[in-house]
């Protein structure tokens, strides 16, 4: 398989930032991508709607679904489903893209920053999984990607912002038991993380602004490495924790300073690595 063209990608947390930047990718072949996200108006720090992504995803090639959807709550990514297989006929590939963060310590972390991370990122991926894999069962080449980091259990990534990891974590272990769940269905379940930091919102507020996104790579790597990873046989291809970079350097990419930001910075490590 060497295109997307006519395929249905349900996509969460495609309003902006790597989500985004999966379903360009996408319709760049004519894919049908749903954006299930929540911003619907838009917000001083945080650009980007559901609406102003899918006038961006018709105009690069693609068609497009703005659906409103908390995945916290089970009626809404029900709701987003169902809308989804009525305008596109079925859902052939999941990308698990939303997610909370919150770097804080156990003492600093209130509880509702706590349940959010874990409602969104953890419970949020188990899911859209579950009620997108009927109609991902009746695609010829099923994918879920879920944008979560390998299960690194070093005790470094868990002391700072333990709260974080675990619902980080649990994105990834979905990856790990769904993948062996489903593969007698032929649903491929893999994970992308990207090498370095991502020139997004989440970069700019929370990890050091302009002189982060500096030395950050654009979300096209991101959206590029998914490419590749969603047009392989979803028979043979499972299970795996990819890294954005690796997956271009094996397909043949010889450029990688056209992903950053400033190629004269030197690039931030992301998390997990």
């Amino acid at each position: 398989m060497e295109s997307l063209a006519g395929k249905t990608l349900f996509i969460t947390g495609a309003s902006r930032g790597i989500g985004k930047a999966i379903g360009l990718r996408a319709a760049a072949d004519g894919a049908n991508v749903v954006i299930a996200s929540k911003t619907a108006t838009e917000h001083p720090k945080l650009p980007g709607t559901i609406y102003s992504a899918a006038d961006e995803i018709i105009a690069a090639g693609g068609q497009a679904l703005a659906v409103q959807t908390d995945i916290r709550f089970e009626e809404q990514v029900r709701a987003a489903v169902e809308a989804a297989v009525e305008q596109f006929g079925g859902i052939d590939i999941l990308v698990n893209n939303a997610s909370a963060i919150s770097l804080t310590g156990t003492r600093d972390t209130e509880m509702k920053r706590y349940d959010l991370m874990n409602q969104v990122n953890a419970r949020g991926t188990f899911l859209c999984s579950k009620l997108c894999l009927p109609h991902l069962e009746n695609s010829p080449n099923p994918h879920i990607l879920n944008i979560s980091p390998p299960l690194n259990l070093e005790s470094k990534w868990f002391a700072p912002h333990l709260a974080y990891t675990m619902a980080k974590f649990g994105m990834s272990l979905c990856v790990l038991g769904m993948a062996a769940e489903l593969a007698p269905a032929g649903v491929a379940v893999n994970a992308l993380w990207p090498r370095t930091t991502i020139a997004t919102a989440a970069v700019r507020n929370l990890l050091g602004g302009e002189d982060m996104i500096r030395r950050s790579r654009k979300p096209s790597i991101m959206g590029d490495a998914a490419w590749q990873i969603l047009t392989r046989c979803s028979k043979e291809n499972t299970g795996l924790f990819h890294i954005d970079d690796d997956v271009l350097i094996a397909a043949g990419e010889k450029d990688l300073d056209r992903y950053a930001v400033d190629a004269d910075q030197e690039l931030m490590p992301d998390f997990f690595i």
